[in-house]
């Protein structure tokens, strides 16, 4: 990884700073999308156990099948 990261700097060194603008402005997209994949991933675990009381009947049991 050390590599990759040496590569990228290589690369940042030669843009100008409206295009390192850019470029901090694109990390900071992918950050905040990874930390809404991570929270909506939490969210769906920590209502998993609420919706299996609701879900899980023989009423319904008939949809499991499907």
């Amino acid at each position: 990884m050390q590599v990759q990261v040496e590569q990228m700097v290589n690369k940042l060194e030669h843009l100008s700073p409206n295009r390192l603008a850019e470029v901090a402005d694109f990390i900071d997209f992918l950050q905040q999308r990874d930390q809404d994949q991570q929270l909506r991933k939490n969210y769906a675990q920590a209502s998993e156990a609420s919706f299996n009381k609701v879900w899980d009947n023989e009423e319904d049991a008939i949809y499991d099948t499907l």
